[in-house]
């Protein structure tokens, strides 16, 4: 049996796709903020940045996540291509990788792997990670353009604290905006409880603090609280998050990324019959 002999030297003439981020630990939230919904998806790059779009495994909820090209520190794709990867596994490299590393990632055309350079900032450690590539099939879910009667912004760690106590006495939660603000409800066996936020958007306010609501008509809806726990893990991305709903179409919970982009989750509302 002969030897795989790899014909390829890896030259720079061969990157067909390059990324470098100076700051490691933002790679490693996103990838925290998406493993424990959807275990693999396809990263499609093309010159204009990096997306990906995924379902979970029960079709319920969907991440769709966007880093434009001007947000990284040198970004190369000399033509569209999606790398299949394994979210927990890509996870795994990454706890490799220090906070303040820089990271680049790299693939070569009709490349098998995708390679995670780590560096430390002053450049006397480096590490590479080759991280094998997967053939994913997935549907491109074309998101329709919505206009929501309401939307939301209120801090991000508010957000996760509200999700998580609910938590403890149900696995739905009742979110009901009004012109009284917004109420956080969840009944279960065990009992009930709710929360309310009410508009702070006073000068005094920090921006990261202020809970806005816009509402063109009131809206209640059904949520399972699973999958708002599981969006949550996006929190140390943003200090603030932005809710939208309306009647009938799937809720979407938006944190965005500084200056680079975006992960949005979606997530259809429980009907009543379903509870």
């Amino acid at each position: 049996c002969a030897l795989p002999i790899s014909t390829t030297t890896p030259t720079n003439s061969l990157v067909m796709f390059e990324a470098r981020m100076t700051e490691g630990g933002m790679l490693k939230k996103i990838t925290e903020s998406m493993k424990d919904l959807v275990t693999e998806a396809n990263f499609d790059c093309s010159t204009t940045g990096i997306s990906l779009q995924a379902m979970d495994s029960s079709h319920v909820s969907l991440v769709a996540l966007l880093l434009r090209a001007d947000g990284f520190d040198h970004f190369r794709c000399d033509r569209n291509i999606s790398l299949g990867i394994n979210l927990g596994s890509m996870g795994k490299v990454l706890k490799c990788c220090n906070n303040d590393d820089i990271v680049t990632l790299k693939a070569e055309d009709n490349a098998d792997a995708m390679t995670f350079m780590f560096e430390n900032q002053s450049q006397d450690r480096i590490s590479d990670f080759e991280l094998k590539l997967m053939d994913i099939d997935s549907e491109h879910l074309g998101i329709p353009d919505t206009e929501y009667k309401c939307q939301i912004k209120m801090p991000a760690g508010e957000f996760q604290r509200i999700c998580r106590d609910l938590a403890i006495l149900g696995d739905t939660v009742t979110i009901a905006v009004s012109k009284d603000g917004v109420k956080f409800s969840v009944a279960g066996e065990m009992g009930s409880g709710n929360m309310t936020l009410r508009q702070n958007s006073s000068v005094d306010t920090k921006e990261e603090e202020q809970v806005t609501i816009q509402m063109e008509e009131p809206v209640t809806l059904n949520f399972a609280l699973r999958y708002l726990n599981f969006f949550t893990k996006a929190t140390p991305l943003s200090s603030t998050v932005i809710l939208n709903l309306s009647k009938d179409v799937p809720l979407v919970v938006e944190y965005r990324i500084e200056e680079t982009g975006h992960i949005r989750y979606y997530l259809a509302p429980k009907i009543e019959d379903e509870q």
